[in-house]
C-alpha cells in the first residue's frame, strides 16, 4: 500500500504528548504488511513506553478500535469500519456511485475504481473486479500516489492552485524512482488532463495495463472524487474507454447535484512514465 511508514505512522511517544495523539499512532502502525501486531512491536513502532502502549491498548481493545487474536497480537477492530464508513468523502460518495460502477463493470469485466484524494496520495474507497481481470497493485482503503497513476493525475489536474503547487514541489521532493514524473513534466501533463477531462496512465508492473480516468463532481463543482477502469494494454484502445469513463463519471456526479456539462474535448494526453503501479 502507498504511504506505508509515512510520518503519520511514526509519531514519537515524547513527554507531555497529547493522548488522543500517542493512540493514533498506535493505530497507525498497522499496514497492508503490518496487519497483526503485537504488544511489544506496537510499543517499539510507536515510540512508546511499554507500560503507557499496555494502557493505551486496553482502551482501544474495549473500545473496539483493536481486536485482540488468540495468539496475543492485535488487529484493527470492526468498530473503526463502522466509524469511517460515516465519512462522506468515502462511503458517501462511493454510496451514490456504486450503481454506476456496477454498470461500467458489466461493460468491461475488468477493474473498475473509484479514489479520493487524502493529502498527498489518492485512497482507494471502492473496486470491482473480475476474477480473470489483471492484476493491479491497489486494494480497498489502500494509497496510492497522484503523479502516476490515472486516478491521482485527475485528482491533482483539479485540485485548487495553491494547493497544486504544494503536491507538485511534494512530488519533486520524492526523489527519482521507476514511474516518477519530475514536477516540470507533471505541470504541463495536468494541464492535458484537465483540457481533455480524462487521464491515461501505461503500465508494466505488476501486469501490463492501461488506466482511463475521469473526474467526479459535487454539487459545487468541485472535483470530489476520479473513477476508472484498467485493463490489459493490448485488449482496448484507449481514446474507446475515454467516453465510456467520462460519461459514467458525469452521470455520478450529477447524481451527486452537479448541474453543469463535461467540458475539454478528448485529446491523448501524454503518458506517465513507465512505473510500477496501476490505477
Amino acid at each position: 500500500m502507498a504511504g506505508a511508514g509515512s510520518a503519520a505512522g511514526s509519531v514519537p511517544g515524547v513527554p507531555g504528548q497529547p493522548v488522543v495523539v500517542r493512540a493514533l499512532s498506535l493505530l497507525a502502525q498497522f499496514t497492508e504488511q503490518r496487519r497483526a501486531l503485537n504488544l511489544s512491536e506496537l510499543a517499539r513502532l510507536a515510540d512508546l513506553a511499554p507500560a503507557t502502549a499496555l494502557r493505551m491498548v486496553r482502551h482501544l481493545t474495549e473500545w473496539g478500535a483493536l481486536e485482540k487474536l488468540e495468539d496475543g497480537r492485535y488487529v484493527v477492530g470492526v468498530r473503526l469500519w463502522e466509524i469511517a464508513s460515516l465519512s462522506p468523502r468515502g462511503h458517501g460518495v462511493r454510496q451514490i456511485a456504486l450503481p454506476y460502477l456496477e454498470d461500467l463493470y458489466e461493460v468491461t469485466r475488468h477493474h473498475v475504481l473509484l479514489a479520493v484524494r487524502e493529502g498527498h496520495e489518492a485512497v482507494l474507497i471502492d473496486r470491482l473486479s473480475s476474477r480473470t481481470a489483471t492484476e493491479v497493485a491497489y486494494r480497498v482503503g489502500g494509497r496510492m500516489p497522484l503523479s502516476t497513476t490515472a486516478v491521482g493525475q485527475v485528482l491533482l489536474a483539479y485540485t485548487a492552485p495553491d494547493v497544486q503547487e504544494e503536491l507538485l514541489a511534494h512530488s519533486d521532493g520524492e526523489g527519482g524512482g521507476p514511474g516518477r514524473v519530475p514536477a516540470k513534466d507533471l505541470r504541463a501533463l495536468l494541464a492535458e488532463v484537465k483540457q481533455a477531462g480524462a487521464a491515461v496512465v501505461r503500465r508494466t508492473h505488476p501486469s501490463q495495463t492501461v488506466s482511463v480516468a475521469a473526474p467526479i463532481r459535487g454539487a459545487g463543482g468541485d472535483v470530489v472524487a476520479a473513477l476508472s477502469i484498467v485493463v490489459p494494454d493490448a485488449a482496448t484502445q484507449a481514446h474507446e474507454m475515454v467516453p465510456l469513463v467520462r460519461a459514467s463519471a458525469l452521470a455520478i456526479s450529477r447524481s451527486l447535484g452537479h448541474q453543469g456539462k463535461a467540458s475539454g474535448a478528448w485529446r491523448h494526453p501524454a503518458p506517465a512514465a513507465q512505473g510500477n503501479s496501476s490505477a
